[in-house]
């Protein structure tokens, strides 16, 4: 969610700063601010809004800091201001901190300090820990160990960085919940919330873990736990390039991530689809195959698009294997005492590996005596590394908020898995290879399928005014409905709906009229005529039907308003292609309403807090 970048080196850290908040402009926020320190005084430089606005603010700024934080909020604790906004200040104006998650006892604490004096000026709580450092400070005249115990005495999740003008030679980073990584330059050091703002700098890297503390100066990184014990961290290599996060000719980021899915699935399916076999090999499984063949019963749990992949896991895994699968929001797994056995196996998919709620279900799972495999997109990622074993999806950096290529990417290693799984339990060679083949071919189903702009752009002008919007599907292709009316919802900000479509006559038929868009995914499949009995019943009542069809259906014409054509695929791999068509349709309605695309509001990348 908040994307933060710190900068201590020979060079002056504001261009620095304002470039990395650019690259994590991606992440969602309403405001920005930088805190410097120059010529031994802590200037700092907030505004609501977005990066540019700050930049405007700052007009005939002309320090020249070798140290400085940088922060973009997304607003929890209180309104999106330039009051509230990060960086935040002690009562002495010495100490600055920007902080990504939540202080749950943060009224506790407020309240003490303000019993000890300290002048409260926000509601935010990001402000009441900077006064805690600052009491801290007072005691052990050290800003790592009063950073150190400051945290000891704090409930929640953090990501935050500290300096002070009293130390102006050092950041201190601490992380519990929220993702800080630390580049290693040449006599400078870096840290951020993502990778993104500091490959332009360096590709030595250290992930933080949760519960450490880092001491940053131009030579040197130190990390301790929060309770004093140094660690010796291993430095890792940041794997992709620049270019992979810039738009590359695209109007935006989603257009650029919507075209790059021939590519990213076949990346995601590189070396593990063995064509010849009928099956898959996923070395990431290995080490715990003998527990994923043992397992009577799997549990994938995952949040909003992650979790519609997950539901068309279910469908995957169910139809080729006939084992038992449940679907879990991970925002409520761990709050309903799930009944998990130590025999069980936990998917946890997650395109960042940081979604706070999917990290909680992990760990109520281990906690259970699950095995928990992870399926991520971003290598280092926490779950990566907290899962007993898993499967990165290979889709390459993904900046847009509205998922898309991560989406259709963990379909493909649902599939792979689902796949490898089969061979296992019995399916023939003939049908593997069979199976495979297809998968192979979805690359290039996509490519045609991107051959409809113009189609789904003329659909998009004609409905750019409406209001409501229902999507409809039935079996694998109900959680395609579901994406596609949340990928409306996300960047057009229209109301929109998905529903199986055999539910739609359970109520929300009675919205139908002239005025109700209906998009149905209607492939030539065992179920095509029963969903060409809904459609009857939407165009008995005046709706206007959008459809999703084969390229061969000859009959779907003469019942929908408008058609986007597909090419046929095996039903298991139905989602993959037929998520294109919907999430072109949601990107052109975007951009005829004059919608920000890429940063939607209200609407954060990676949402690392509960």
């Amino acid at each position: 969610m908040c994307g933060i970048v710190g900068y201590i080196g020979p060079k002056n850290s504001l261009p620095i700063l304002l470039e990395g908040l650019r690259r994590l402009e991606y992440r969602g926020y309403d405001s920005a601010g930088v805190a410097l320190i120059h010529d031994g005084k802590l200037e700092v430089h907030k505004k609501a809004g977005k990066v540019a606005d700050l930049v405007a603010s700052m007009k005939g700024t002309h320090a020249s800091a070798q140290l400085g934080i940088g922060h973009t909020r997304w607003a929890t604790h209180g309104e999106p201001n330039d009051v509230n906004a990060h960086p935040h200040w002690d009562c002495k104006h010495e100490i600055a901190i920007i902080h990504n998650g939540i202080i749950e006892n943060y009224v506790a604490l407020k309240i003490k300090l303000q019993k000890d004096g300290h002048t409260i000026r926000t509601v935010t709580d990001t402000e009441i820990l900077v006064h805690l450092i600052e009491e801290m400070y007072k005691r052990s005249h050290d800003l790592f160990t009063a950073v150190r115990l400051a945290l000891l005495e704090v409930e929640g999740a953090y990501g935050i960085l500290v300096i002070s003008t009293k130390e102006p030679d050092r950041i201190i980073a601490a992380r519990k919940g929220s993702p800080l990584v630390i580049g290693i330059g040449d006599d400078e050091s870096l840290v951020a919330s993502d990778a993104a703002a500091l490959v332009d700098h360096t590709r030595q890297v250290i992930y933080l873990e949760d519960g450490q503390v880092a001491c940053l100066t131009a030579d040197s990184v130190t990390i301790k736990t929060i309770h004093d014990q140094e660690i010796i961290k291993q430095v890792e290599e940041i794997t992709f390039d620049l270019e992979q996060i810039e738009k590359g000719g695209y109007e935006h980021f989603m257009l650029k991530e919507i075209h790059e899915q021939p590519t990213s699935i076949l990346n995601s399916m590189r070396g593990r689809l063995l064509l010849q076999e009928g099956t898959a090999k996923l070395g990431g499984l290995e080490p715990v195959m003998d527990k994923l063949l043992a397992a009577k019963r799997f549990i994938i749990t995952a949040c909003g698009t992650s979790w519609h992949a997950a539901l068309a896991g279910k469908y995957m895994i169910e139809q080729l294997t006939g084992i038992p699968v449940e679907v879990d929001y991970a925002s409520e797994f761990r709050y309903r005492n799930p009944v998990v056995q130590p025999g069980d196996v936990v998917f946890v998919i997650s395109q960042s590996g940081e979604t706070a709620d999917t990290l909680a279900a992990l760990r109520e799972a281990q906690s259970k005596g699950a095995t928990v495999l992870g399926i991520v997109n971003v290598v280092g990622s926490t779950i990566a590394r907290a899962t007993d074993a898993g499967v990165f999806i290979h889709a390459g950096p993904e900046i847009g908020v509205a998922s898309t290529k991560a989406f259709t990417s963990q379909l493909s290693v649902l599939a792979l898995i689902s796949l490898l799984l089969a061979r296992h339990r019995g399916m023939s060679k003939e049908q593997g290879i069979t199976i495979a083949r297809d998968l192979q071919s979805v690359p290039e189903k996509i490519e045609k399928v991107l051959t409809q702009i113009d189609q789904i752009k003329y659909i998009a002008e004609e409905f750019k005014h409406a209001q409501n919007f229902i999507y409809l599907g039935r079996g694998i292709n109900f959680p395609t409905a579901l994406e596609g009316a949340l990928k409306l919802k996300e960047i057009s900000y229209i109301h929109a709906e998905g529903y199986p479509a055999a539910e739609m006559k359970h109520g929300p038929i009675a919205l139908i009229d002239e005025n109700m868009p209906v998009v149905f995914i209607v492939p030539k499949d065992a179920i095509y005529d029963k969903v060409l009995s809904n459609i009857q019943e939407v165009r008995a009542r005046k709706g206007r039907i959008i459809a999703i069809a084969n390229e061969d259906d000859t009959e779907i014409g003469n019942l929908s308003d408008f058609v986007v054509r597909v090419p046929r695929t095996l039903s298991y791999f139905g989602p993959i292609v037929n998520s294109i068509p919907l999430q072109l349709l949601a990107y052109y309605m975007a951009v005829a309403r004059g919608c920000n695309v890429d940063q939607p509001r209200n609407l954060a990348k990676s949402v690392t807090v509960e």
